[in-house]
């Protein structure tokens, strides 16, 4: 008897430690795929009082912006959320914008065919004609929806998507509800007899709706507003051609003075690639396509879509100062652009090669016909007015052109020019009853490395226009020891302003450190007033004078 109980002791002493041990390596094995990134910024700006500019008087002196992205993932599991802070927001940004806070966090998980958020989640449906929910910090933009966010691919070359929540904020989530469903199909994936051909198609459909609560004592509003849409894709060799078609049925709203028209959109783009050369074409066409989650909702608050900006994204200071926003009550645009790369030890390519682009973008009014005689266009309660799809409107929103030359002249200097006609519609873009703009700016950007750690780069544009202004000169210096340090000192002078008072200087002198993953930034100076524009959505920045610091760093 006592020799089975011995054996049975040892066998559950044995079992014991084997279980510890067994959990013991689970809990090591959980531990060793466990990671945590993110990552952190801070903007802060202390303000000092200048008039001569225009900039607003700032009672808290010291105004910031601070968030930090904290993110968990464990194989296909993985969560995050972010932290905001504005005590206060900066100029510029949206005074919404108060408070301390977790607006975005989520849960997610990700295996084989299927995945699934729960919570905040970004997303996108073909271009975004109808969907599209993203985040910008530096515009102050966030759309993201507050939901569920589902990913399925049944089969190889086929993705479904499926969304239903309610829109951040700011704080807060707006009123309406959005839900939809895309899908997206790879034909030469779906079928493997087509995998190996030069002609490759895709093709994808999207279906979005919100509903919001209507009690209206005029009008008899919709609740339920669908939008849906269709897009394909052929590449051949080189060749590369996309279309998107997008319609909303009837939607009065703020934006489009509550009229019961339907909206559509239509995008086209066509590239052409080889070694040295890129050719790339697109159109866009949208009439009252603005759609929000609310529809009292004003500016950039709120939007369910995105309508896709064809100007040119630039970084210079001067042709900046005029940047189109998109127009979501109707547009037409257009866009062609070439680049071309001289060989190397060629007559014009010299020893490292040389690259030129021209770019060309212009953007119309649609044509807008009454619906009777009697009846102004865009009169509230009404279908608002005819459009024809293949007219134009008379005015001319905005017109760019862009001729680029970059050039490595030897191992130490690197030349690019560029030359920019603009022509701004401010009535139309700001909403200010001011002359049409046109500026011819032409710049060049020397860069000298005086060794593999120190380099000198230099600035200097000059921007020539009658109107609103007038005529800008601007030079920057800057000066970079990598990996770590970087000053430089600005001045933009407004020396053909009309009104003498007002020809002043905007300079301004920085310094960054960066140190492992982190980067951190000081500046003084004055700040133009003016729009802050990423991709078509812009932001209004007042004028401001003061000393600014800004921290980044990533884990």
């Amino acid at each position: 008897m006592m020799k089975y109980l011995k054996t049975i002791i040892i066998l559950l002493v044995f079992c014991a430690f084997s279980y510890s041990e067994t959990k013991a390596q689970g809990i090591e094995k959980f531990l060793k795929n466990s990671q945590v990134s993110g990552n952190f910024q801070f903007d802060g700006m202390y303000y000092i009082e200048d008039s001569s500019i225009g900039a607003p008087e700032v009672p808290q002196k010291v105004l910031m912006n601070a968030f930090a992205n904290i993110i968990y993932s464990n194989g296909p599991f993985s969560a995050g959320l972010r932290f905001e802070n504005y005590l206060y927001a900066l100029q510029g940004f949206d005074p919404r914008y108060k408070g301390i806070g977790i607006p975005y966090r989520y849960v997610a998980f990700e295996k084989d065919k299927f995945g699934f958020t729960i919570g905040n989640s970004y997303e996108q449906f073909g271009s975004g004609l109808i969907f599209r929910a993203w985040q910008d910090a530096s515009l102050g933009y966030d759309n993201s929806l507050d939901g569920i966010n589902i990913r399925y691919s049944p089969w190889k070359g086929i993705t479904l998507k499926g969304i239903w929540g309610m829109q951040r904020f700011y704080f807060e989530r707006g009123p309406g509800i959005v839900r939809g469903v895309d899908g997206e199909f790879a034909i030469n994936d779906i079928f493997n007899k087509l995998n190996d051909k030069q002609l490759r198609v895709s093709v994808g459909g999207t279906f979005v709706s919100k509903y919001q609560e209507a009690s209206d004592p005029v009008y008899n509003l919709p609740k339920n507003v669908a939008a849906y849409g269709g897009r394909g894709s052929i590449n051949y060799k080189n060749f590369e051609i996309k279309g998107e078609y997008a319609y909303k049925i009837n939607d009065p709203s703020y934006i489009n003075n509550k009229i019961y028209k339907s909206g559509n959109a239509t995008l086209l783009q066509l590239t052409y690639s080889r070694k040295g050369l890129g050719l790339y074409l697109a159109a866009i066409r949208t009439d009252n396509m603005s759609f929000k989650s609310d529809r009292e909702a004003e500016g950039t608050d709120l939007n369910i879509n995105y309508i896709p900006s064809l100007a040119k994204q630039t970084t210079y200071a001067l042709p900046s100062i005029f940047v189109y926003a998109t127009q979501p009550k109707g547009e037409f645009g257009v866009q062609g652009q070439a680049i071309y790369t001289f060989k190397k030890k060629t007559k014009l390519g010299g020893k490292y090669g040389t690259n030129i682009s021209a770019t060309y973008v212009r953007y119309n009014a649609i044509h807008k016909a009454k619906i009777n005689d009697e009846t102004p266009v865009d009169s509230s309660g009404t279908l608002g007015y005819r459009s024809d799809f293949f007219k134009l409107g008379k005015d001319v929103y905005y017109e760019e052109f862009n001729f680029e030359f970059s050039k490595k002249i030897n191992k130490q200097f690197k030349l690019i020019f560029n030359y920019f006609y603009i022509m701004y519609n401010a009535r139309i873009i700001e909403g200010h009853e001011i002359p049409d703009v046109h500026s011819h700016t032409a710049l060049v950007d020397l860069t000298y490395n005086i060794n593999d750690k120190h380099s000198l780069r230099a600035e200097l544009q000059h921007m020539y226009a009658k109107q609103h202004e007038g005529s800008w000169i601007y030079g920057l210096l800057e000066y970079t020891i990598a990996p770590k340090w970087y000053v430089s000192v600005s001045d933009m002078y407004n020396y053909g302003n009309p009104e003498s008072s007002k020809r002043l200087h905007y300079y301004g002198v920085s310094a960054a450190y960066v140190t492992g993953t982190t980067r951190i930034a000081l500046n003084y100076g004055r700040q133009r007033a003016g729009f802050f524009c990423i991709g078509g959505v812009c932001r209004y920045v007042p004028a401001a004078n003061g000393v600014t610091l800004t921290i980044t760093s990533s884990f």
